[in-house]
């Protein structure tokens, strides 16, 4: 297993934070292009615990997947977490926390994933992870231009 963990600190309330990023119909606007990014569930106003969100992506050479994730846990303004149900890993656990700090609010996301076929899986590692880091990079560089900039970002890879 492998966790990704990225902070990232904005000029702004946790309160607007919260309202954008836990709105599944905003996730589009922040993941790039080339993934091939669409929604295909009807979306509620508002997230709850229960909610299943089906998604088309094309993570792996323009092919397109299914992906289907369920929010499990939601305490507004404070963290929620999705979890695969079907898609291209083997587990996908990803905790959304806000905290507010002064002038704004921290937000740090806490991914823990398996690859499909571990151990075999794993020897791709390196490509799934050049990946990740794309991805919650791009993350980082929209919001900052939605929001603005507060602080420098990180991002760490663990092998647990």
């Amino acid at each position: 297993m492998y966790r990704l963990k990225a902070i990232q600190t904005l000029p702004v309330s946790v309160e607007k934070a919260w309202e954008f990023f836990s709105s599944p119909k905003n996730l589009a606007k922040i993941t790039p292009d080339n993934l091939g990014f669409n929604i295909r569930t009807e979306l509620p106003e508002k997230m709850h615990p229960g909610m299943m969100i089906v998604y088309t992506v094309k993570p792996l050479l323009g092919i397109p997947m299914t992906w289907v994730t369920e929010i499990t846990q939601v305490k507004e303004h404070e963290y929620f977490i999705d979890e695969q149900r079907v898609g291209p890993y083997g587990m996908w656990h990803h905790q959304h926390w806000f905290k507010p700090v002064a002038g704004g609010v921290e937000m740090t996301d806490i991914v823990d994933y398996r690859l499909p076929l571990a151990p075999l899986g794993n020897i791709g590692h390196f490509v799934v992870k050049a990946q990740l880091k794309k991805i919650f990079g791009y993350r980082i560089e929209k919001t900052e231009e939605i929001f603005g900039k507060k602080g420098t970002p990180t991002m760490e890879f663990i092998n647990l």
